[in-house]
């Protein structure tokens, strides 16, 4: 199967840059839902444009429609999906499978593509995803090639090439939700993981400052054979932040990998890619790189490229020795790691210069106070952007012919390969005087100007003694050339949208409580108390197993065991094949924020879902408005929240021996525990409390009060399963 070149698209220079240098498609956000709420992104009208420019091309668009939605956001969303498919949009990108499942009820035949935000990791998620009508997933980026090339599916799978990476799994991360009110899954993410930590093993600060949830960029360009041979059809190149010159030139560079067989990049490619944007480079785990090939510790910025050293300074000047040559207009950053634009640039005999050649010697100015050697890395290429800023829009094909015989009817027409025009009409004369040549014909059949076609070839069936009027010939070029752009462009979608919320709300009066413990002392303290209690050690699981216990099943899940008639807590939707016997519970960490997504779950049998903790307690009574289920309705009262988790291992990869004390200190002094178990888990540095608000909830048609016990003892747990004891009167 042909492989697609996907590439990202924060703006409209942005989309043409990558339609101009070789992308098959395109992804891009309206101004809302998308999961890059902080690039410029397309308002109604411009996503018009973009679609019409990229059908033009025949290149497709792919819209992002990849947060969680609120209750109070779903008619706005279907409304605005109706908008995308009656534009033409080729498909959508979405993570909630709440607005998966409506979009399948309202808008049947608009294609849907699973996000890579909806965390799909595992064979039985994608069955999951197939069955409700997706035809394509964004694979989770920290699978292996293997991992992809093992999985057996119908469905397209697309894969990210190139770019910036997160250190948690995608959809997973609550960090910044909850310490900024910035959610990562309403594209807010504020990336505190990219800022400095500190790390404490046992009260000791073993790293001071460094960014040790920092990734590298992803580069698989040297790999890339590999990727072609894979099971993968859509290459994604991450950038709806980044500017055009990168989209350009990085899509450019892929274009050449999968269009040429064993191509290798030249020095060049890798340095421009290089001072284009990096942090350092990885494979990532699509190549299994190890943890420390995967973490930039001492930048979490744009890094550059060596061009040259420092050997001399004093307070007046700088002296550099170039392995790469300097331009006037480039940024550089100095060895004290100070930045600054070359605005004057001086030879040996302290004469301006507008450039300074590889192995010479340039002056700056010492604006900085520098008084250090070392490397001099280039960080903003000034020659290569403008390089790219200058760069021709992508032309297409056309191949012409004409007949033209005395007495007969003029026949003209355009072809693009798949779309034909044609012309028939004025009886051609013969020439009285000065016939036309077949020279002057061709030259205004081939006269396309600024539109984006080029003439392939044209075949000429004329009598040579004939007279056509030139204005006759370019209005008939200019009208041909024109319906061509439309039958390019054209759609032919029109439905209107026939959403009704007439659901009843159904309360489950059953009040309980539930926990979740991480030891046997804290289980044993909760075990006659008449509460659910969920665990994720299996030996305790198996051990109290005939009480109320549920074994937790983590939120990555690879191997999947015979669980049939167990009762289990589950962390992610590929679990869902264990529905029987109305066993099953799901994990706050499946996002559920709206009655769509509790409703389907509810309507497979699920026994309980546990609502999402970055729900508003407003939101959440919209919800339950519309809830149309008398199943199990849970939220987190009390405790300690998994903020991330991560295939990366922090505490191995810096030899901590797997301590069971080890924290993660921000600039504010807050501290986030973490521990391994396979996985690194990243804590919430605060508990949270919800007991006053019981009653809220309850009324709101909650029925289940969870508490997320971590390092609580017996007599603490005790004392905040009384206290909400004591609220619900149970």
């Amino acid at each position: 199967m042909k492989k697609e070149l996907l590439a990202p698209a924060g703006s409209m220079e942005c989309l043409k840059a990558a339609v101009n240098n070789g992308a098959d498609a395109v992804y891009l956000s309206g101004k809302l839902f998308g999961a890059r709420k902080y690039a410029p992104n397309f308002n109604n009208e411009e996503l018009k444009e973009a679609v019409a420019y990229c059908h033009l091309y025949g290149v497709k668009i792919y819209v992002t429609v990849n947060t969680i939605i609120y209750e109070d956001e779903i008619e706005n969303v279907l409304e605005y999906l109706c908008f995308l498919y009656n534009i033409g949009v080729d498909a959508v990108i979405v993570q909630d499978l709440g607005l998966i499942t409506l979009i399948r009820k309202y808008l049947p035949d608009l294609e849907i593509h699973a996000s890579t935000q909806a965390h799909t990791h595992n064979i039985e998620q994608i069955k999951l995803l197939e069955n409700l009508g997706v035809k394509r997933v964004v694979l989770a980026r920290e699978l292996s090639l293997e991992e992809i090339n093992s999985l057996n599916t119908s469905l397209e799978l697309e894969i990210f090439i190139h770019g910036a990476l997160c250190i948690s799994y995608s959809g997973e991360c609550y960090f910044s939700s909850f310490l900024l009110n910035r959610s990562g899954n309403r594209g807010e993410c504020a990336g505190l993981c990219r800022t400095p930590f500190n790390l404490i093993d046992n009260d000791k600060k073993i790293i001071d400052s460094k960014y040790l949830l920092s990734p590298k960029e992803f580069n698989t360009t040297s790999n890339f054979e590999k990727l072609k041979e894979s099971k993968a059809i859509s290459f994604k190149i991450e950038g709806r932040m980044k500017s055009p010159e990168y989209v350009g030139y990085v899509t450019s560079i892929y274009r050449k990998l999968i269009d040429n067989d064993n191509y290798i990049l030249t020095d060049e490619e890798i340095f421009n890619l290089k001072s284009l944007y990096n942090r350092g480079f990885t494979k990532g785990y699509l190549f299994n790189n190890t943890d420390s090939e995967f973490i930039s510790l001492n930048s979490s910025n744009h890094q550059g490229v060596e061009i040259g050293k420092v050997v001399l300074y004093n307070s007046d000047k700088i002296k550099i020795y170039l392995t790469h040559e300097l331009n006037q207009g480039d940024a550089i950053r100095l060895p004290n790691n100070t930045g600054l634009y070359v605005n004057f640039l001086y030879n040996e005999k302290m004469m301006l210069i507008n450039k300074g050649l590889k192995d010479s010697y340039v002056y700056i100015d010492n604006k900085c106070d520098l008084k250090t050697k070392g490397s001099v890395l280039l960080t903003i290429n000034s020659s290569l952007i403008n390089e790219l800023k200058e760069k021709d829009e992508k032309k297409i094909n056309v191949d012409c012919s004409i007949y033209a015989h005395s007495g007969e009817e003029l026949k003209l027409s355009y072809s693009d390969g798949v779309n034909n025009v044609e012309y028939t009409g004025d009886v051609v004369s013969k020439a009285l005087n000065s016939p036309i040549s077949d020279i002057r014909i061709k030259e205004i059949l081939s006269k396309l100007g600024n539109t984006p076609f080029i003439i392939n070839k044209i075949d000429l069936d004329i009598d040579d003694n004939i007279f056509i009027p030139v204005g006759v010939l370019n209005e008939i070029r200019r009208n041909l050339i024109q319906e061509l752009i439309n039958k390019r462009t054209f759609i032919n979608r029109k439905i209107e949208l026939n959403y009704k919320n007439n659901i009843k709300f159904k309360r489950n009066n059953d009040l309980k409580i539930s926990a979740s413990v991480i030891s046997e002392e804290q289980l044993k303290t909760l075990l006659d108390l008449n509460v659910d209690i969920y665990v994720s050690d299996e030996k305790l699981y198996n051990k109290y197993k005939d009480k109320n216990v549920y074994l937790r099943l983590n939120r990555i899940n690879n191997n999947f065991k015979d669980y049939q008639n167990e009762s289990l807590l589950i962390g992610e939707t590929g679990s869902l094949k264990y529905i029987n016997s109305n066993k099953v519970c799901t994990d706050y960490y499946l996002n559920v924020v709206n009655s769509s997504y509790l409703n389907y779950l509810a309507s497979i049998n699920v026994k309980r879902v546990c609502l999402s903790p970055e729900l508003s307690l407003e939101r959440l009574n919209l919800l339950m408005n519309n809830c149309d289920n008398n199943k199990d309705v849970e939220f987190i009262i009390y405790g300690t929240l998994e903020y991330m988790i991560m295939k990366y291992n922090l505490i191995k990869n810096q030899n901590l021996n797997n301590s069971t004390n080890c924290y993660l200190e921000d600039k504010n002094k807050r501290k986030f525990r973490v521990f391994n178990d396979g996985y690194t888990h990243l804590l919430s540095d605060k508990k949270i409390n919800l007991i006053d608000n019981i009653n809220n909830l309850k009324n709101m048609g909650v029925n289940v009060f969870r508490l997320e016990f971590d390092n609580e003892s017996s007599k603490e747990v005790l004392d905040v399963y009384n206290k909400v004891k004591d609220v619900l009167i149970i």
